[in-house]
């Protein structure tokens, strides 16, 4: 089974605060000063901020309010996606002259797969230098890297020596890096699953490590299996460039909260339209309709219906949400609504099961210990 293991060099590029970055590289005046992309106005939500605003506590998804609270020397940009686009291809450009493994996650961040690679280099660090160099010279942006055997610990690197850095976890590494590794920084534990781990006396990943399989699943369902491989620095999720998209959304966040169903219709219309066309744009169709309500209060619903048949068409989207909508009463006046399309046809086949034993997936990182990084 030796010879057939995927044994593998990943780099996870993360652009440094990219929206921000462009907009700061784009307007001088802006450089060295605290900017927030999105978020003007009454009830704005915030898109990226600069280094310089998060040193305030600014972030992305927060309100613009509370961001000039904090931060009252903040200024506000508008987004532009046009522009972040272009920027972004430039960058990808970069990525296929050294590896046609690239597995974009958003604008600013992707994943190479570097264990054959175009120009012959055996380091991926290496590699990762000359690319985030090029990126400074060819964009006037700085990018941050994580190198390592699998996707996960790659993207985890990435975070390490941000911002204009890159961290190496070697594969001889990898088990004490993951042991070490505080639990929130695991990709895939958000707040309340950490706070559930925290609970339980999960804190690093060496206690994390020291819970059975069949614990893990008791409490924590389907990503059970997830926690427990991927502590022992198992993560067989190949690169894929042509990633399969499982889900499709638009939504909107309103400058007055809404109390009454009536007046949410116009806006779901709306909202109806701009997925239906993000549908027809991607030649995708959908099953499954997600209504999304956050209320006043920031609490968050969602209400889901799964038709017999795929659709794309407007009207049976918006008719779908609807009947939503009236599912149940509100349980406040509304902020937002959101509705999403997943189910997709994308990939009509169901995925063959996976044979691998646990045993085969020790012996897949003994072997990948042994490679030469």
């Amino acid at each position: 089974m030796s010879n057939d293991l995927p044994i593998r060099k990943i780099i996870h590029v993360d652009m440094d605060a990219f929206y921000a970055s462009v907009e700061q590289l784009d307007n001088p005046e802006l450089r060295g000063k605290p900017i927030a992309v999105g978020g003007g106005g009454k009830r704005g939500v915030i898109s990226a901020a600069s280094y310089e605003a998060r040193k305030f506590g600014v972030k992305s998804a927060m309100s613009g309010r509370l961001a000039e609270k904090l931060c009252p020397d903040l200024i506000f940009v508008r987004t532009n996606f046009d522009r972040y686009k272009e920027v972004s291809s430039q960058i990808r450009k970069i990525f296929h002259d050294y590896t046609d493994l690239v597995e974009p996650l958003s604008l600013d961040e992707a994943y190479l797969d570097v264990t054959e690679n175009k120009i012959g280099m055996p380091s991926a660090s290496i590699i990762a230098q000359q690319i985030r160099q090029r990126i400074f010279d060819e964009t006037g942006l700085t990018a941050s890297a994580g190198i390592s055997i699998n996707k996960f610990v790659a993207k985890v690197a990435s975070d390490y020596n941000k911002p204009n850095g890159q961290k190496t976890v070697n594969p001889e590494d990898v088990l004490q890096f993951l042991e070490d590794l505080d639990i929130r920084k695991f990709y895939g534990v958000g707040k309340v699953t950490a706070e559930k781990m925290y609970q339980k006396g999960i804190f690093t990943g060496k206690d994390l490590k020291s819970k059975s399989l069949e614990y893990l699943s008791e409490h924590f369902g389907k990503s059970g299996s997830y926690y427990y491989y991927i502590v022992r620095g198992i993560h067989n999720s190949e690169v894929k460039p042509n990633r399969i998209r499982k889900s499709l959304a638009a939504e909107r966040t309103f400058s007055e909260n809404l109390s009454s169903e009536i007046f949410m219709l116009e806006k779901l219309e709306h909202i109806a339209d701009e997925v239906s066309r993000r549908l027809s744009k991607s030649n995708v169709a959908g099953k499954t309709v997600t209504l999304k309500i956050k209320y006043s209060d920031f609490t968050l619903q969602t209400r889901s219906k799964t038709l017999p048949y795929f659709i794309s068409d407007k009207a049976i989207i918006l008719e779908t949400a609807k009947s939503l909508l009236y599912q149940e009463k509100l349980n406040n006046s509304v902020r937002l609504l959101g509705i999403s399309m997943s189910n997709l046809n994308t990939d009509t086949s169901k995925k063959a099961v996976s044979k691998i034993s646990v045993e085969d997936k020790k012996k897949t990182v003994s072997v990948q210990l042994k490679f030469e990084f």
